[in-house]
């Protein structure tokens, strides 16, 4: 089984034709004939089924797409991997909830590269569920995120927590903030139970959105109310967009690190958990 085989029968999965696989790929027909068929060959069964309607998945053939797709992710990360290092001695991928990045990715970067010389530094943001299925997978070395999912292969770790704080373009007093102008957040599963029970006349709003950016978006756009980060309510004050709700009170929600169980020892990777907790003692400061 080589990846040109795997490559070409996901292809047809999505054509149903050899004749575009094969200008899509830029080979002759015989060629993807002939993957197709060793590929068969070193499963021990048929995968597609040729008629003169076209070309079409049998059912074992359904049963290894999934599979194939799963190989093809795993053999691009490797590569993306190996070839992202350069002459580094290791590659370091970290995933990070989209509310914890903004514009303090920057530094951010520059401080994990200070305490990780040698190592290439791989940054995405994510949520929480995708972020520990990825480490668990092997995907990602660390993940810093909102909620925990649980696993006996992982490790987890409190490493602070983010404050929001209600903003609105009309309203200075919880008194005078209307449920129909409100933009409810869902930032994550902890936040959304803390919030239904300190406002439980605000549980349902005009519109929902469980990002920072976004709600910020809807605030600017549309009016009304909402949570937002602390450092966000700031931005929105000095640019005279919204103000702060005095009175409504501010949530804070909590941040995990999450490694495997395996790494949750070495150097590296407890360095970076570090320099995450001293990040968010920055966002809090």
């Amino acid at each position: 089984m080589t990846f040109d085989q795997l490559e070409t029968f996901l292809d047809l999965c999505d054509t149903r034709s050899f004749n575009r696989t094969a200008v899509r790929l830029g080979v002759t027909q015989s060629t993807v004939s002939g993957r197709i068929g060793a590929l068969e060959q070193a499963l021990g069964c048929r995968l597609l089924d040729r008629s003169r309607s076209g070309t079409a998945l049998t059912t074992e053939g359904l049963r290894f797409e999934p599979h194939a797709r799963s190989l093809r992710r795993g053999w691009m990360a490797a590569r993306q991997s190996v070839q992202a290092a350069g002459s580094s001695a290791m590659t370091m991928r970290i995933g990070i909830q989209h509310d914890l990045l903004g514009d303090r990715v920057a530094a951010m970067v520059a401080a994990l590269q200070d305490a990780l010389p040698g190592t290439a530094l791989y940054v995405e943001a994510d949520y929480s569920a995708q972020m520990c299925t990825d480490v668990m997978a092997g995907a990602l070395d660390v993940a810093v995120h909102y909620t925990p999912k649980p696993h006996p292969d992982l490790h987890f770790e409190t490493l602070g927590a983010v404050a929001y704080v209600m903003v609105s373009t009309e309203a200075t007093t919880l008194a005078q903030v209307r449920s129909d102008t409100y933009v409810l957040p869902n930032y994550a599963p902890a936040f959304s139970a803390t919030h239904a029970e300190r406002l439980p006349m605000l549980s349902v709003g005009a519109v929902s959105s469980g990002q920072n950016a976004v709600i910020r978006g809807l605030l600017t756009g549309l009016g009304g109310s909402t949570y937002v980060t602390r450092d966000t309510a700031r931005e929105l004050a000095a640019a005279g967009q919204a103000q702060r709700v005095a009175d409504a009170p501010q949530i804070d929600q909590p941040v995990y690190g999450a490694v495997h169980l395996r790494n949750r020892h070495r150097g590296a990777y407890r360095r970076v958990l570090s320099l995450m907790r001293g990040h968010l003692d920055a966002r809090v400061a």
